[in-house]
């Protein structure tokens, strides 16, 4: 596996994709999502230009983080998050957390950042594709939630978050995308008491070109960069 190789690959692609969009590339954040991957594979990572980074599980982490010997610029975390975990996220201070879909959940995390008199970034995952093996709030109880987690002291809604369909159809993958994007900009011409629309996260490896002629601006790779997980 040549990383550099498979970075330039991934970049090449999103300018691609973003010009057919008539967007700017640089809009885009490339997210690298490190689950499974080594500290030395994503301090390799850290030295071929990529700046931010991504787990799904608090977990593993607590445990890379500390050992990684590379700089980055912001770490997010993207996975579904337990109330019995958030003590421990919030001690890896996340730039951004992707995955509120609970008013309780939130309810638990602004009381902890209260504690620490710190405030949080947060998305909003909505289930797009209606799968039940997908977390997120279901569309239409979407905007009670966010305006609910909104009122919420120590948070700070910047937008929303999706998984595209597991599907070949490209179609389908590209509705859930629209679904997202239909959201935020109703969300954008209301308004938040607080927060701000400016985070559209969506698409990963096989369907992250869609996501950006969706109007994605940060998409979550994983196996493009790193190569196919290995569970072994």
């Amino acid at each position: 596996m040549n990383l550099a190789e498979n970075i330039n690959t991934v970049r090449m692609r999103i300018k691609q994709a973003a010009q057919r969009a008539g967007r700017d590339p640089r809009d885009i954040k490339l997210l690298a999502v490190t689950k499974t991957r080594s500290p030395h594979m994503i301090d390799a990572a850290l030295r071929n230009g990529i700046q931010f980074i991504a787990e799904n599980r608090v977990q593993d982490a607590e445990e890379k983080l500390p050992l990684l010997t590379e700089k980055y610029r912001e770490f997010h975390f993207i996975g579904h998050l337990q109330s019995n975990k958030i003590k421990k996220l919030l001690a890896l201070a996340p730039t951004l957390i992707h995955s509120l879909d609970k008013l309780s959940t939130a309810r638990k995390l602004s009381d902890h950042l209260e504690q620490l008199n710190r405030h949080q970034d947060v998305l909003i995952q909505v289930n797009t594709s209606g799968e039940t093996s997908k977390f997120g709030v279901e569309p239409q109880k979407a905007l009670d939630l966010i305006n609910d987690i909104d009122r919420l002291p120590n948070l700070t809604v910047m937008g929303l978050m999706t998984i595209g369909i597991l599907s070949a159809d490209r179609k389908m993958i590209r509705s859930c995308f629209q679904l997202l994007r239909g959201m935020f900009r109703e969300l954008q011409d209301q308004g938040l008491s607080h927060g701000k629309m400016q985070w559209l996260s969506m698409g990963m490896t096989s369907d992250f070109e869609i996501a950006i002629e969706e109007g994605a601006n940060i998409i979550r790779i994983g196996s493009a960069i790193f190569g196919p997980i290995n569970y072994d």
